[in-house]
């Protein structure tokens, strides 16, 4: 029998531990997928959801375990995922707090940017090859203060379920 060892680097290791576990892609926060029901979300993040609104829109959150981050539910399914804190990136690397030059390198030549609605900032928008979903970071004019990603008509919802 042959036995190896794999030694990890320190720098390595320290990276491997800095990894954010919950990766946000264009359909998914970790194992949570866009298109699951609210029992499915719960069962894949492990925690239990609680609901925020009573409307067939709504948005649920993680009773513990998940701060700065929401689900939106709409026809009976996770329809959105919004994040609010730095402790989530995307499979790209972006994350709250980065400056939107950032956002434009990592996906350079797939994004388009608008006016933010409210603030002095911009949306910077990053459709999905398939056109189904989007990714959407909202700015202060320099640095990203959240994102959401969804299925095209729910991304664009500007006040929730709106």
């Amino acid at each position: 029998m042959i036995a190896f060892l794999l030694t990890v680097s320190p720098s390595l290791n320290a990276q491997i531990k800095r990894a954010p576990k919950y990766v946000v892609t264009y359909n998914s926060f970790g194992s949570l997928k866009v298109g699951m029901t609210v029992s499915k979300a719960s069962k894949a993040l492990g925690v239990r959801l609680v609901r925020e609104e009573q409307e067939d829109c709504y948005y649920i959150s993680p009773k513990s375990g998940f701060k700065n981050v929401s689900f939106m539910v709409n026809n009976r399914t996770i329809a959105r995922i919004d994040v609010f804190g730095r402790g989530y990136a995307t499979d790209r690397g972006a994350k709250v707090g980065d400056t939107e030059a950032k956002i434009k390198r990592l996906y350079k030549g797939m994004y388009k940017v608008g006016p933010h609605k409210y603030v002095d900032g911009h949306y910077i928008e990053v459709e999905m090859k398939s056109g189904n979903y989007s990714i959407i970071f909202e700015t202060d004019g320099k640095r990203v203060t959240s994102f959401r990603t969804a299925r095209l008509l729910e991304v664009g919802y500007v006040e929730g379920c709106s």
